[in-house]
């Protein structure tokens, strides 16, 4: 495994260099892979091809840009790329049909299929995990002030008490607690919001 990771670091810096051939070394590498968990995802061969390539253009463009920083994890932040962007289609979809023309009502538009009910269960649970994880990377203090607040439902006067801090100081932790998650969220391309 960290022989392919050097590898890949070594045909990413050849790619960001101007060798596109790197690149389709890469991409022939990773492409079932990624198109395996696309298509699981998605079960739709055309939607997937679709997000495949948007996948591939994002890639592209991040990389070009100088965007990719994750030594030895271009897999895993491929896939990353891919499942926002599957999640992304979900969202949409889901809007469309919420937001469907009132002029030609049809009572078939407001019962569930079920099917938007699992979607929405996808994205919620992805939100959760990836927001838990940013969570863990924040400082220690803030990481602490950001659970009593959020998960423990305290209030910044009982926080400023446990923790030892004034309520200021609580209160800055907790702004750059949230600061420092949508910085790390925005690094790594993790989209937070459900729409």
């Amino acid at each position: 495994m960290l022989l392919t990771s050097q590898k890949d670091q070594i045909l990413l810096k050849n790619f960001i260099n101007g060798d596109n051939d790197s690149f389709e070394i890469l991409l022939e590498r990773y492409k079932n892979r990624l198109f395996a968990f696309i298509i699981s995802k998605v079960k739709d061969r055309d939607l997937a091809e679709d997000i495949f390539q948007e996948t591939m253009i994002k890639v592209i463009n991040s990389l070009k840009r100088g965007n990719y920083n994750e030594e030895g994890k271009f897999l895993p932040w491929i896939m990353r790329i891919a499942h926002n962007l599957v999640i992304d289609y979900f969202r949409k979809k889901a809007k469309i049909r919420d937001f469907s023309s009132k002029d030609d009502y049809n009572i078939f538009d407001f019962l569930d299929s079920g099917e938007i009910d699992q979607q929405d269960v996808m994205i919620k649970k992805q939100i959760f995990l990836e927001l838990k994880n940013l969570i863990n990377e924040l400082p220690n203090d803030q990481r602490k002030v950001l659970k009593l607040r959020y998960f423990e439902e305290m209030s910044f006067k009982k926080i400023s008490k446990i923790t030892g801090v004034s309520i200021n100081t609580a209160l800055g932790r907790m702004r750059y607690a949230l600061i420092n998650i949508r910085k790390i969220a925005d690094e790594k391309n993790i989209d937070l919001y459900i729409k």
